[in-house]
């Protein structure tokens, strides 16, 4: 006779993953595949154009994208990216993929095997992983500044503060372009000496009480830890823009960056640490760029480098 106390299952509860939040981008595959996974899988199809508004207001865990869209890259450092190609690549062509932080390459036809959802699955898990690993750290050794875990958790005490003591507070989140071209003329550790300075920039812009962290490999998220007069927020960000834009000189070079912006303000776009900052850095991502020409480092008219930044690379 078998009783509850004998059968292993009575135990111990079946353990059931929670459904990945999926984000199919464009023309990727027809959708069949991850409804099939039944559980496995939350999709939404999203045009190429929205994804990043997408993304400021919903909660992602993978993106699945065509291989023929770089707009992903700007996803890869919050979610695992998928990307999906025509034909099988060769190595070196899939090598860049990963490079730009891709977590798998796949083909159409692999979309469709039935060991597509693992590996969408195992994607997930090594974006965690990879997630988790850098926020081990409480500093970024490249710039000196808090990661992105020691910024939600400054958030989370200051949040817990403001339901005792309301005030308004916002979120300032910064998309820097020029970093990856400056590695490419000037060798990767003038774009490290570019991402220290860029830094010191905005740490010198803000009061000691706001929060200046990194939350991405070319993104900055300031957290204005109150906020006195309406148009406060919109006006510091308009001073680090400026302040970002001016050239910085490097390897005997003057260098600029392009600059896009996002603001989440609180209580107004959310009361959560993960909803500011998805808010916030799903408008920069999703902003046109400011502050130089295209994809070229340019030395604008009258401009110089500041300076209290020349020594801090």
């Amino acid at each position: 006779m078998t009783t509850d106390h004998d059968d292993p299952s009575a135990r111990e509860p079946a353990v059931t993953e929670p459904a990945l939040r999926v984000l199919l981008v464009g023309a990727v595959p027809d959708a069949e595949p991850f409804v099939a996974g039944g559980p496995f899988i939350d999709a939404t199809r999203c045009a190429t154009d929205a994804v990043w508004l997408h993304m400021a207001e919903h909660a992602v865990d993978a993106l699945v994208t065509p291989g023929d869209w770089d707009g992903w890259t700007r996803c890869a450092a919050e979610v695992a990216v998928v990307v999906v190609v025509a034909e099988p690549l060769l190595a070196a062509d899939a090598t860049r993929f990963f490079q730009a932080g891709a977590q798998d390459v796949v083909t159409v036809g692999e979309c469709r095997d039935a060991s597509w959802l693992r590996r969408l699955r195992a994607a997930f898990e090594r974006q965690r992983v990879r997630t988790a690993t850098r926020q081990s750290f409480a500093t970024d050794t490249r710039t000196g500044l808090p990661h992105v875990g020691q910024l939600i958790e400054q958030m989370s005490h200051l949040l817990a503060l403001r339901e005792r003591e309301p005030a308004p507070m916002a979120l300032l989140a910064l998309r820097i372009e020029g970093l990856s071209s400056t590695a490419l003329r000037l060798g990767n550790e003038a774009a490290s000496a570019l991402r220290r300075r860029i830094a010191v920039r905005l740490r010198a812009g803000v009061r000691a009480s706001d929060v200046v962290a990194t939350i991405g490999d070319d993104s900055f998220a300031v957290l204005l830890s109150q906020i006195d007069a309406p148009g406060d927020a919109d006006r510091v960000l308009r001073k680090l823009t400026e302040s970002i834009s001016g050239t910085f000189h490097l390897a005997g070079q003057d260098v600029a960056v392009a600059v896009a912006s996002g603001l989440a303000a609180y209580p107004a776009d959310g009361t959560q640490p993960d909803m500011l900052l998805r808010r916030a850095a799903g408008l920069a991502a999703s902003a046109m760029a400011v502050g130089r020409a295209g994809q070229t480092n340019w030395r604008e008219s009258g401009s110089s480098s500041a300076a209290n930044d020349d020594d801090a690379g």
